[in-house]
């Protein structure tokens, strides 16, 4: 359960340097996109925050959310559930079980009234509640009982924030995302299918941090996160402006790195960090490994065209908008190399006559 004493008590109590703090708190601010002169105002808020109780609930997912969680690294997991919250109830990681297991949740929620924080993931079966349960308990009773004393709830993951792959048609659990059912509460949604991992616990950091969620955009995900789309800060933009496109996974175009707009990359059109966060310790991210972004951060993506139909040809919106970039595109890096094949023969002819 929540422990009384402070975030700096309990780091000094595990023997944790006052310079190794300070450098935990650098990289949460940067994380967060605070200027440098934050990190002081970060680290005395820290160090003076209580370890708040957390619970986890996982619905119809694929414990893929839970997966990323554990391969954060800034800041890990590990500190995170034993240095900077108290992780009281979650199926994958807790060693309770069966009856014990809902005691804990039960006493977090009772202990904590008012001031836990609840995490989900994972869609909700509304058409079928008795599709899907815990304890006998259907996880749409279980999330309003659950969420009913929290202070804010986080929907971690597509299937909790928009419903996801079992909200897809079909559809035939009749899936639903968190907001469709917690009306009264701040929530947060942190997409992705997975989502980031320094996303997951960076919104954790940020609620340390401030006591606050974060500022949101229209679909209450975390702007810092999610403020821009991928095709802004994606490396292969300046091949998109010159209209270069790979047009298969094995052609000369993609053996250079070309853009995959062609290939059905969705990243003009999905808002998230993979561009610039990446993953598996900032090592890279889909589209720097070969492969078109899917738009999985974004509502509906599964049933939103093919996953390798470009843009225009799906029902994504904008697509005309795109199409005529990318002509553009095409015709601007088709006339950039006909001027610099002409520059090249009257250098050769220069070079000729001398």
């Amino acid at each position: 359960m929540s422990s009384t004493k402070t975030l700096g008590e309990t780091l000094r109590g595990r023997g944790i340097s006052r310079r190794a703090f300070l450098k935990f708190c650098a990289a949460t601010t940067s994380m967060m996109a605070l200027p440098p002169s934050m990190i002081s105002t970060v680290a005395q808020a820290l160090e003076k925050a209580r370890r708040p109780s957390v619970i986890w609930l996982s619905f119809q997912e694929c414990t893929g959310c839970t997966e990323s969680l554990t391969r954060s690294h800034s800041p890990t997991v590990e500190g995170l559930i034993f240095d900077a919250i108290s992780l009281d109830y979650h199926h994958a990681l807790q060693a309770a079980s069966g009856s014990g297991a809902e005691d804990a949740r039960l006493s977090a929620m009772r202990e904590n009234a008012g001031k836990y924080l609840l995490v989900v993931d994972g869609s909700i079966p509304l058409g079928n509640p008795g599709y899907s349960t815990i304890a006998g308990i259907s996880n749409v009773d279980m999330l309003i009982e659950t969420a009913r004393d929290a202070l804010a709830v986080i929907a971690v993951g597509t299937c909790a924030a928009f419903g996801g792959i079992p909200h897809a048609h079909p559809n035939p659990t009749g899936a639903v995302p968190v907001s469709e059912i917690i009306k009264d509460k701040p929530l947060i949604n942190v997409s992705g299918c997975p989502p980031i991992p320094v996303v997951i616990t960076g919104v954790l950091a940020h609620f340390l941090t401030f006591g606050t969620i974060p500022e949101l955009d229209a679909l209450n995900r975390p702007t810092v996160f999610y403020g821009q789309n991928i095709h802004d800060r994606c490396y292969r933009r300046p091949f998109y402006e010159r209209g270069q496109f790979a047009e298969s996974f094995d052609d000369e175009g993609a053996k250079k790195g070309w853009c995959l707009y062609k290939m059905g990359c969705k990243g003009p059109i999905t808002y998230n960090a993979c561009a610039t966060a990446k993953w598996n310790q900032g090592v890279s991210f889909p589209i720097g490994s070969g492969h078109p972004c899917l738009g999985c951060s974004e509502p509906n993506f599964w049933d939103k065209g093919g996953f390798y139909e470009a843009l225009p040809q799906g029902q994504w919106g904008g697509g005309a908008g795109l199409a005529a970039a990318a002509v553009a595109g095409a015709a601007i890096g088709a006339g950039a190399a006909l001027l610099a094949r002409n520059k090249q023969k009257q250098l050769q002819a220069t070079e000729e006559k001398i």
